[in-house]
């Protein structure tokens, strides 16, 4: 039985690729030391129209520093559904001598397909690893697995993948029958952890007669990530008294680890559900990075997708009867309430003709007493759990709160209290990042027909220090307001680092 650390791989998902160059110089050394077989490095891929780091092309002076510095077999993967026979001269040519295997990341639907990539690759003299895709489903695929047959004689690995972490032992005992009763090729497990039963889900393949396993260290990988392979070995170490130099494995795990605490990975309960419930785990991944979408907001887009649905609550459409010429929208930064007292001055002073719009409710308690004055809060991503405890339950609650239009993707959440007063946006946003509290509320200053924005919280980020999703918000908030200058004039009354006009809130109280 083999073993395959895919760390570099498939964590770049985390990395987008990219790696600390002494980073890797620890995991090729350290890895010299262990008891693992194959290390897959990366991808080959063809260009793509974004930025992707170098382990997703694993250029050929990459490949060539690598084999210095590592006794062991290396892999690349090359996924199926961007790749087909005739790339492969440019992008495996380059490898023969370098890399000793190539994996295909594969479809079920796309199987036929595969095989002639397939013969193609083994046509160039490398070991062949078939990965294919969403075995929980294989038993319900009987076209798809009769068709494994075809792998005799091609493939020298055929990988059962658990794509959404959702098996359990009896599944893996089942498929593993299914496919045995196919092939005459080794077959291997890829297991995700979202359930947290990959190392149960491992050990019971390698029980099957499963040939090669795959893993990676801290679990680093795709959403809930994998098998941590300082895990497989530890445990092979207790069951099976695997020869295993410990100083070596912690010298990888260790800065690893370190990592883990900026980037995060590992299960969770999201990550749960969309296993458990078979669900795909990239939307989880993109919902997670976010600072907006709170972990009940996952669970219902989750729970929504289960059922078939497109979201659980419709609403009855903004169209309001008043209309103003001025609006001030609050962000969520701390200039709201630093100038609390002349925000509240300058509204009162424009009170015939002014709405209050709460892109966030971070804010909103301090201006919850301003008798006269409308306003508006956006509800999106977890703000009525927000609104919920800013306003005791909402007993105290007085405004109107609006909602993209329906269907909406993380499903919807509104307090109890304050379904009277929810409204949803009547179309789409015209603006770009349709579930952003900026773009409501820029959509909800449309429907009033506000001619003039003041802008107060939306302070921006100074300094290096800031983290990538503030970086995120920062930039998508700058294409918000740049797709609106043209139809607004916008003026923020306090210092900022975004890209807008400002003028001081107290040069609008001057007698």
């Amino acid at each position: 039985m083999k073993i395959l650390d895919c760390t570099l791989r498939d964590g770049g998902y985390y990395t987008n690729w990219d790696f600390d160059k002494n980073l890797l110089d620890t995991y090729f050394k350290s890895f010299n030391y262990l008891p693992v077989d194959y290390l897959e490095i990366g991808y080959r891929s063809n260009p793509m129209n974004s930025y992707l780091g170098a382990y997703f092309y694993c250029p050929l002076q990459i490949l060539k520093g690598i084999k210095e510095k590592t006794q062991k077999k290396l892999v690349i993967m090359l996924n199926e559904k961007d790749v087909r026979p005739e790339h492969c001269d440019a992008l495996l040519g380059p490898c023969i001598g370098l890399i000793d295997m190539v994996r295909l990341a594969i479809d079920p639907k796309n199987f036929e397909r595969a095989l002639k990539l397939a013969q193609k690759v083994k046509s160039l003299g490398f070991e062949l690893g078939m990965n294919v895709m969403y075995m929980s489903n294989w038993k319900y695929q009987s076209k798809f697995v009769k068709q494994l047959k075809e792998l005799n004689g091609l493939a020298d690995y055929f990988y059962m993948v658990d794509s959404y972490g959702s098996v359990f032992p009896s599944d893996v005992k089942e498929t593993y029958k299914l496919v045995e009763a196919e092939v005459k090729i080794n077959i291997g497990f890829h297991g995700h952890n979202n359930m947290e039963m990959a190392l149960i889900n491992t050990l019971t393949a390698i029980d099957c007669g499963a040939q090669i396993v795959d893993s990676t260290i801290t679990g680093m990988g795709r959403g809930a990530g994998n098998l941590k392979t300082e895990l497989l070995l530890s445990a092979l170490n207790v069951k099976d008294n695997l020869k295993l130099d410990f100083d070596a494995l912690s010298q990888i795990v260790d800065p690893f680890a370190e990592m883990q605490k900026a980037y995060d990975w590992g299960t969770n309960l999201p990550y749960m559900v969309s296993g458990g419930n078979c669900l795909p785990q990239k939307d989880v991944m993109e919902w997670m990075s976010k600072k907006t979408v709170s972990v009940n907001s996952i669970i219902r887009a989750l729970n929504n997708q289960k059922v078939g649905i497109k979201d659980n609550e419709k609403l009855e459409k903004f169209n309001p009867n008043k209309k103003f010429t001025k609006a001030l929208i609050i962000g969520g930064g701390p200039s709201a309430v630093t100038h609390k007292d002349a925000i509240i001055e300058f509204v009162k002073s424009n009170k015939e003709d002014i709405c209050i719009i709460h892109a966030s409710a971070k804010n909103a308690k301090v201006y919850q007493n301003m008798s006269g004055i409308e306003q508006f809060f956006c509800l999106v991503g977890s703000e009525g759990y927000r609104l919920e405890s800013i306003f005791n339950n909402m007993e105290n609650f007085k405004g109107l709160c609006i909602l993209p239009s329906f269907p909406r993707k993380m499903g919807t959440y509104i307090p109890s209290l304050a379904k009277e007063s929810c409204y949803e946006l009547a179309s789409d946003i015209n603006v770009p990042l349709i579930d952003t509290h900026t773009a409501i509320a820029m959509e909800i200053a449309k429907e009033l027909n506000v001619k003039e924005l003041f802008i107060i919280g939306y302070d921006g980020y100074v300094g290096a220090n800031i983290s990538s999703t503030e970086h995120k918000l920062f930039i998508q908030n700058q294409q918000i307001f740049n797709a609106i200058k043209n139809d607004y004039k916008i003026i923020s009354l306090v210092p900022t680092t975004y890209d807008l006009d400002s003028q001081s809130i107290y040069s609008y109280l001057i007698k």
